[in-house]
């Protein structure tokens, strides 16, 4: 372990000299300057654990010099202790407002010197243990509440895939719906007039909470939900209302978490994704940026995901025709921006599409098929 390192910063010779020879006898490392122009340059390229700081320079006076390593982020807790022939109290106090730590006046005592050096260094030395272990202990709960929270989303994506077990899903619909939402957040940053509310968080949170867009299916009765043809009307108005089952149930859940961005989101994608731009979808009838822009994104994804899907009642469109429904509905169902942003990257849901349309594992297959 190298000994500690004292800076000393005197304009008379015989000063540093003495305090020098003093220091290095008791094993300390010393650099010494005869101004504080030099003695700052040197602190930035080589921090000393402790500065003895004369007060009556020239040009630069000690006040100035602590003022100056004190405005520096790097340099302001290194501790300055002032000497000076000054044994005035006004003069004590103003080198304590400067930013001193304490004071030694000339001419020295060899054990004052000692004693107030090692003091100061002591108490350095158990500030940088503590700040130590505290930037351990930080990261510890960092992790803690990583794991957590991953903890959550995993219980929470647990659900939302029970929901979609019941909705014939044989296939990675969840999986596409986060990367679909990902890529259609990412090009609205980079190209749309959302750019300045689309940060890495959004992204990253959207693709958590997308999964949660029909979580409220779980509370459809099963003749509703298994039904193998289209829906009357009276049964789809009860399917309709999934979405504001999904959104009661996820704000359950953020009572217990109040700070949680990804169950907020999921709680407005569950509840919006199915708003119209135009205001006639349900559950509000809200319109234009009046619905959260997480639910436009996934209103969009929600339909793509629909086009593409085999149902009992009708064949998958292609990629081509599910183009042309989503630009048909460009201002009435869909946030102009939104459908922007997707035809400039229409191929890349393509191969998304392409890339997770797997057969669910037999396992869970086998699971679905009994009754």
């Amino acid at each position: 372990m190298k000994s500690p390192h004292i800076m000393i910063v005197d304009d008379t010779p015989e000063n540093l000299h003495l305090l020098s020879n003093l220091l290095i006898k008791a094993d300390y490392r010393v650099s010494a300057f005869p101004h504080g122009t030099l003695a700052l340059r040197a602190a930035s390229q080589r921090q000393p654990d402790l500065i003895l700081l004369d007060i009556t320079m020239p040009g630069m006076d000690g006040y100035e010099v602590c003022a100056q390593l004190k405005a520096d982020q790097a340099l302001q807790d290194i501790p300055v202790i002032f000497i000076s022939a000054l044994d005035d109290t006004l003069d004590k106090t103003k080198a304590f407002r400067a930013g001193g730590v304490d004071y030694i006046t000339k001419p020295f005592q060899v054990e004052e010197v000692y004693a107030r050096v090692n003091t100061h260094l002591l108490l350095r030395r158990s500030q940088q243990q503590l700040e130590t272990a505290n930037v351990c202990l930080e990261q510890q709960v960092a992790d803690q509440l990583e794991e957590i929270s991953r903890s959550q989303r995993a219980m929470i994506f647990a659900l939302a895939k029970l929901s979609h077990m019941r909705d014939d899903d044989t296939g990675l619909h969840l999986e596409r719906v986060q990367d679909l939402c990902r890529a259609l957040a990412i090009q609205l940053a980079a190209d749309s007039v959302y750019a300045h509310l689309i940060t890495v968080d959004f992204i990253e949170t959207i693709y958590q909470a997308s999964p949660l867009h029909d979580v409220g299916k779980v509370g459809i009765d099963d003749a509703i939900m298994l039904k193998p043809g289209k829906l009357t009307t009276e049964e789809f108005e009860v399917m309709k209302t999934h979405a504001s089952l999904g959104a009661a149930t996820l704000e359950f859940v953020y009572a217990k978490y109040p700070h949680n961005d990804f169950i907020r989101m999921g709680i407005d994608i569950a509840k919006y994704h199915h708003e119209r731009w135009n205001g006639q979808g349900y559950p509000c009838g809200l319109a234009g940026d009046k619905i959260p822009l997480s639910a436009r994104i996934m209103a969009l994804v929600d339909v793509y995901e629909a086009l593409r899907a085999k149902r009992p009642y009708k064949e998958p469109f292609s990629h081509q025709k599910a183009i042309e429904i989503i630009m048909d509905g460009c201002g009435s169902y869909f946030d102009p921006q939104v459908v922007q942003a997707f035809c400039a990257i229409d191929s890349e849901f393509d191969e998304i599409h392409a890339s997770n349309n797997e057969a669910l594992n037999p396992v869970l297959s086998s699971f679905l098929a009994t009754d």
